[in-house]
């Protein structure tokens, strides 16, 4: 009888490790400055926001917040969850709400996300637990702004440089997971946090392998070193067996993100409209797609994403046509002595990317476009590339929140160190159409003004947009309780056991 008391126990004290692989090390584990996938994906782990979308998409629902309402158009409350701790063991007061805004504002960081609190007048504590925001106007996302991660003002209030704080790297919040283990390049360990308020996750540890190779991270899933991971079409359709598949489940949705060409409108040669024009007549979005892809992605025709309210159905990807495309060329000075001459730069993190770069390098070359190609590893790639605005174009993806804001991409303002206004886009009607549409709340109103932005931006071709490709993800098939909705498989992940 001991025996078997010995046995039940030691199986029960064995802990369960999800292995996950990341392409890139994080560059701050701090959810105001996670402005790259690897960073944004683990931080996820350990940060909660105020709010969060529930599991199809459809509603903003409570996460730190127990509940939410309107006082009135400009006025927002909410109650905090009374239980909520940090890493540490203190508990979440409505200071750290109020401590996390102020550091938005603050002229000492460079965050991207600062630009979406514009219209906060105020936050000010109710109550320990209830936080009242006011705004200087009406505001469509009022609410959906304080899904940003929450930050512990008893440990940073004294921080004088938190854009380089050993906080960055040690991280400390209210999630369900806490780091445990950062090595670069190596590992990267969260443990499942015991006073998680939603409960503890059943699964004890996830582990981030640092993998930048494509290659290498697919042969782990494989071979099963990797319980959960991305495969790309031409793995799916070419690169897998039967045996595969009685191992792992595949979920496929189209995802939240969309892939494209940008030009640096800062350069003098990208500000003739009818050089972009003609490149984007040069390519081929059909067959860039179909190569990619096979039938797992669909063309993209803009900057809003399909089954959003501010998708425009009435544009349509543009049709290759060399001849006009050499044509507008020709009236913009560039022929077969003096061709066109740029560069596409990008990143080595996905294997898509290099291979798209190709492809768009041999379509434009039927134009009599010369283009060179520069394949980076991504933290290079944005240190010394995107950020500082050094390319003539890039080759890039965004993922974007089912309610779009245009100000981070395409106002002018954005167009400034840490911004997401990557390519210099500057116009000033645009610019008043997004100032109009971020106080409107009839939603009617505000999708017709997105759907006009929509055309105008496609239209510009600041981007040529390119692809959105759907998500294949793979689930060892010893994880328990997967839910795939709208949103993905990840929803309910303090609930999936191994």
């Amino acid at each position: 009888m001991r025996y078997f008391l010995f046995l039940f126990l030691s199986l029960h004290l064995v802990a369960s490790t999800l292995h996950l692989a990341t392409s890139t090390n994080p560059s701050r584990l701090n959810p105001i400055l996670a402005t790259d996938s690897s960073s944004a994906e683990i931080s996820g782990f350990l940060f909660n926001g105020l709010v969060k979308y529930d599991k199809d998409l459809s509603a903003i629902v409570g996460d730190l917040a127990k509940s939410f309402y309107f006082e009135d158009d400009k006025t927002l409350i909410f109650k905090l969850h009374e239980n909520v701790k940090w890493h540490d063991g203190e508990k979440l007061s409505a200071n750290d709400v109020i401590f996390t805004y102020n550091v938005l504002i603050s002229p000492k960081i460079s965050s991207p996300y600062s630009a979406n609190f514009r219209f906060v007048s105020s936050v000010e504590a109710v109550d320990a637990l209830t936080v009242r925001v006011r705004y200087k106007e009406p505001y469509f996302k009022a609410l959906e702004i304080w899904m940003m991660g929450i930050l512990p003002e008893h440990l940073l209030k004294n921080e004088q440089n938190l854009m380089n704080s050993s906080f960055n790297t040690k991280p400390i919040g209210t999630g369900a997971y806490k780091l445990a283990q950062l090595e670069h390049s190596k590992n990267i360990l969260l443990e499942a946090f015991d006073g998680y308020f939603e409960g503890r996750a059943k699964i004890d540890t996830i582990s981030f392998h640092v993998i930048a190779d494509p290659m290498t991270r697919f042969l782990m899933l494989k071979s099963g070193v990797l319980d959960v991971g991305s495969i790309e079409p031409m793995q799916y359709e070419r690169q897998l067996n039967s045996g595969f598949f009685e191992k792992f489940n595949i979920y496929e949705n189209i995802s939240q993100s969309y892939t494209y060409l940008g030009f640096n409108l800062r350069n003098e040669k990208f500000q003739n409209p009818k050089v972009r024009e003609a490149l984007s007549l040069a390519i081929n979005r059909e067959e860039l797609t179909n190569i990619l892809f096979f039938s797992h992605a669909k063309v993209c025709t803009g900057p809003f994403l399909p089954n959003t309210p501010a998708f425009n159905e009435n544009v349509k990807a543009p049709k290759q046509n060399i001849q006009r495309a050499k044509e507008l060329l020709s009236e913009a000075g560039y022929d077969a002595k003096n061709p066109l001459i740029f560069e596409i730069a990008t990143s080595n993190s996905s294997d898509i990317r290099p291979y798209a770069a190709q492809i768009l390098q041999h379509q434009l070359k039927e134009a009599g476009v010369v283009v060179t190609l520069r394949v980076m590893e991504w933290q290079a790639f944005l240190n010394m590339v995107v950020f500082p605005h050094k390319f003539d174009s890039v080759l890039l993806g965004w993922g974007l929140s089912p309610t779009p804001d245009p100000y981070m991409f395409w106002h002018s303002k954005s167009d400034k160190k840490g911004g997401f206004n990557l390519v210099g886009y500057h116009d000033a009607k645009m610019d008043a159409m997004i100032e109009e549409s971020q106080s409107m709340v009839d939603s009617k109103e505000l999708s017709t003004l997105w759907r006009e932005m929509f055309a105008m931006i496609a239209n510009a071709n600041p981007y040529l947009f390119l692809f959105i490709p759907n998500s294949i993800t793979a689930v060892n098939k010893s994880i328990k309780n997967i839910e795939p909705t709208p949103s993905g498989i990840w929803h309910n992940y303090i609930k999936w056991e191994k």
